[in-house]
């Protein structure tokens, strides 16, 4: 396949739905190879099989992101099956649902950190020698609006993502020198947890996306995915340390996300 990303190799993470899964068939159709990581092994293997009928090399390896192990594991395995890796997609993320601050406990803040910043911590340590030593390296990791505009019902998800900001504009700064570039997506798209909020409080999310100011909520493939192929590929040397609002300038103003927690005790 030819493209923009073509001979690249890309290790995405929660690559079985929603954003991830975008991202993997964009970077797939413009010719990168790519290991799809999740915790989910029969929609993984699916999304899998699916890019190799689109003619790309793919393959599926199951991991759950807050086992270090495991993160290493799959960026060797990444290594072993591609011969590289270039390009890696920090995506996943299991939602714990939505509550005040007062009901969220240390486990579930200490769980949200685990699959924010430890997941891309491991990642980005495993990937760091073998971009460096090619002199070559594209790092995306996926944050979110929610800590941005300090979204009600989900403080330890928005103290997780912004905690990954921080930590990423740590690394593109210490690892620029070896031309590895490292950027933040925003991204406002119906993922699978985005579907979920879209079950549970429909006149909530239907509000949200008619507050965007383009009307909408984005598509992970279709408007997510093409941001992320840029930011892995060549056109995108000169940018490392920032946060792209993928989000239909839903940024610019907030969006008045204001959830139906119950009463306060």
């Amino acid at each position: 396949m030819e493209g923009r990303l073509n001979g690249r190799v890309a290790l995405v993470t929660g690559a079985a739905d929603g954003i991830g899964h975008g991202t993997a068939r964009r970077m797939a159709a413009e010719g990168a190879s790519v290991l799809v990581v999740d915790f989910d092994a029969e929609r993984g293997r699916h999304v899998a099989a699916e890019l190799r009928e689109m003619g790309a090399g793919a393959e599926f390896i199951a991991c759950d992101v807050t086992d270090r192990a495991q993160v290493f594991a799959a960026v060797e395995r990444c290594v072993e099956r591609f011969g590289k890796i270039d390009i890696l997609v920090n995506n996943a993320y299991r939602g714990q649902g939505q509550a005040r601050i007062e009901a969220k406990t240390d486990a579930i803040f200490a769980s949200a950190m685990d699959m924010c910043l430890y997941a891309a911590k491991w990642s980005m340590e495993a990937a760091f020698p073998i971009m460096r030593k090619q002199g070559w390296g594209r790092i995306i990791n996926v944050a979110s609006l929610n800590g941005v505009n300090a979204h009600m019902g989900t403080a330890e998800y928005n103290a997780g993502k912004e905690a990954l900001r921080a930590y990423s504009r740590t690394a593109a700064r210490e690892w620029a020198a070896h031309g590895i570039c490292v950027n933040i997506v925003c991204p406002a798209a119906k993922s699978a947890s985005y579907r979920r909020f879209e079950e549970m409080q429909p006149q909530v999310a239907a509000a949200t996306a008619a507050a965007n100011p383009m009307g909408r909520m984005g598509d992970p493939e279709a408007d997510v995915g093409g941001v992320m192929v840029f930011l892995a590929s060549e056109d995108a040397r000169y940018l490392t340390g920032n946060t792209l609002f993928v989000d239909g300038g839903g940024h610019i103003n907030g969006v008045p996300w204001v959830p139906d927690l119950g009463p306060e005790d």
